[in-house]
């Protein structure tokens, strides 16, 4: 190769490489100054969610909650850790505990002692010598409220299932919760059957919403049917859901009833305040139907501040 073009091609390898280099000085030197001289704005997020406006002498019920179980925010309440009659609510911690160790699988009879207890809508078309997997015991007590369902599931335990229910009371730090019974039903005129606060019941509610998603989300069907056996012979039970009077309105995730002489209306109900977005609002101490108006005023209040 004649040296001219040896030499030429040096030259002009050199003169790209050079060239090169001063650009990449350059992007280096622009990508400094600008960092440093051009002031990032600054984007304010606002809280979500946020807390609605409620009047509190305009609720019937004693007391009251909106929690919201992603933060741990209390976004309204009214008196949420007085401890108070529980009623029925008490059977979603009978069910908590109870698919903790029994397999959802497991048949399970109705025993004279369960038809004994105090009935209601739910356990009209129950009787002593019934047979259906625990799975289906839990739906008739979380949907139909059956306290004949929940005395049977909470038999399965044994004879200590009260020092379960309080055993895990506290190790979900419930501290004004407490259990004598697996119903919730009054055990005399003076005494009820569990006490607990809106708080405390915000707290199970949101528990067992995470770890039984699908009993949860199920009390909110319309009626639930289950198959029962009977000395061999088989039927259907259908039953209206006790939550019923509050199904219409959208977003509800899930929902537990509660009534009796000592406790009024009670009743917690998982609400979505935005697409896949809970929150939780519990009423204790109202009336059999403004535990429904109550609860309607603050969903509709909470969601209205979100606006």
């Amino acid at each position: 190769m004649p040296a001219f073009l040896t030499q030429n091609t040096f030259s002009l390898r050199a003169m790209l490489l050079f060239t090169a280099i001063v650009l990449g000085m350059l992007l280096v030197a622009a990508y400094v100054f600008f960092s440093y001289s051009v002031e990032t704005p600054t984007v304010t997020l606002q809280p979500f969610p946020k807390a609605p406006t409620i009047n509190s002498s305009s609720l019937i019920a004693q007391s009251a909650i909106v929690y919201d179980p992603n933060t741990g925010k209390i976004l309204y309440e009214k008196n949420a850790d007085v401890t108070m009659p529980l009623a029925s609510l008490t059977k979603l911690m009978t069910a908590e505990v109870v698919l903790s160790n029994v397999p959802t699988t497991t048949l399970i009879t109705l025993s004279a002692k369960d038809t004994s207890v105090e009935g209601d809508a739910g356990d009209w078309n129950l009787k002593t010598g019934d047979t259906m997997t625990l799975s289906n015991i839990i739906k008739l007590g979380l949907n139909a409220s059956s306290n004949h369902a929940m005395s049977a599931a909470a038999a399965a335990l044994g004879a200590q299932y009260v020092g379960d229910l309080n055993r895990t009371a506290n190790q979900l730090g419930l501290t004004h919760t407490y259990f004598l019974n697996s119903t919730g039903l009054d055990l005399t005129a003076t005494t009820s059957g569990a006490y607990g606060s809106a708080s405390d019941i915000a707290h199970l509610a949101a528990a067992f919403m995470r770890q039984y998603p699908q009993y949860f989300e199920q009390s909110t069907a319309p009626r639930v049917t289950v198959p029962v056996s009977y000395q061999g012979t088989s039927r259907e039970v259908t039953v209206d859901a006790t939550a019923l009077p509050l199904l219409d309105l959208p977003g509800i995730i899930g929902a537990k009833t509660g009534y009796t002489d000592l406790a009024g209306g009670n009743l917690v109900v998982a609400f979505d305040a935005d697409v896949n977005y809970p929150l939780i609002a519990v009423v204790l101490g109202s009336s059999e139907d403004g535990r429904f108006s109550d609860m309607r005023t603050l969903i509709n209040a909470t969601r209205e501040a979100q606006n």
